[in-house]
């Protein structure tokens, strides 16, 4: 089961990543077959499925950071096996699930070190730091930019972490579960950032388990099913209640309030059959 759907808000623009037959797999399991697809300037995907489905191991192939069992990733129009990794990090960053902090950076310098791309002579250049703080602040992390990041809780950990992605100044943001940690008030925060990057221009593939932030971000949605099927798509149509239900395995519920749709779950029902 597939449905694709490869049309740009802007049409004259080429697609920042691309897919050709990708296809994923680990333990002689299909998680992803024949995957085309692309995302173009002002677009962000928000790409839902099952723990284990293969989103994450999405996300690291696009980011170039996994193998693949067929097919291949188009960065900037060109293999992405082909593009130096000092471009790479100019074309996209990657945002990965966790992290594990061994050395004592302040969070300005951990900030800072995302930008080694961009800069031209010392890291902590006046031009480097006012950029470095900008990002902090669009996070609302930047008082705590002279802490050391083992002190954070997870959440200050998680902004400071968009933070650095935003300095290294990339048209396409690849995004693991960004609200891991996060509070409402930053979970709302993060929707908003979102939607400015579009604005502006950027393409974001956003992997969440947050059906509602995903809605509220997405202009598409890429489904991942079982045995390596997959739904693909603008989001009006693809995140949809039945759908999803069967995507996720429980049925979902659709309500609409204030203009917004919202997904809840359907309690004291059984697990549905993925149909996929």
């Amino acid at each position: 089961m597939s449905l694709v759907s490869l049309a740009n808000p802007r049409t004259d623009a080429p697609p920042l990543i691309a897919t050709r037959g990708l296809s994923l797999g680990v333990g002689g399991k299909f998680l992803l077959r024949a995957l085309d697809w692309q995302v173009g300037p002002g677009e962000c995907w928000a790409v839902v499925g099952r723990n284990g489905a293969g989103k994450s191991t999405l996300l690291r192939a696009l980011a170039g950071l996994g193998d693949t069992t067929g097919g291949g990733v188009e960065l900037a129009g060109r293999p992405l096996h082909t593009v130096p990794l000092a471009e790479r990090t100019r074309l996209c960053a990657y945002l990965p699930q966790g992290r594990a902090d061994a050395f004592g950076y302040s969070a300005l310098d951990t900030v800072l070190a995302a930008r080694h791309q961009q800069q031209s002579g010392y890291w902590d250049a006046p031009e480097d730091i006012e950029a470095a703080m900008r990002c902090l602040r669009r996070l609302d992390v930047a008082e705590l930019a002279r802490r050391d990041v083992r002190s954070l809780s997870s959440g200050e950990r998680q902004r400071v972490s968009i933070a650095a992605l935003l300095a290294q100044d990339a048209p396409l943001l690849l995004l693991d579960e960004p609200a891991a940690a996060l509070d409402l008030a930053h979970q709302i925060g993060l929707q908003r950032l979102t939607n400015a990057l579009r604005n502006e221009g950027r393409g974001v593939v956003l992997v969440s388990h947050d059906l509602n932030l995903a809605a509220a971000a997405a202009t598409h949605a890429l489904l991942m099913l079982e045995v390596g099927c997959w739904l693909a798509g603008p989001a009006a149509e693809i995140l949809e209640a039945r759908r999803l239900g069967e995507c996720l395995g429980h049925r979902v519920q659709a309500i609409e309030h204030a203009g917004r749709c919202i997904f809840v779950p359907v309690y004291d029902e059984p697990v549905l059959e993925n149909k996929a």
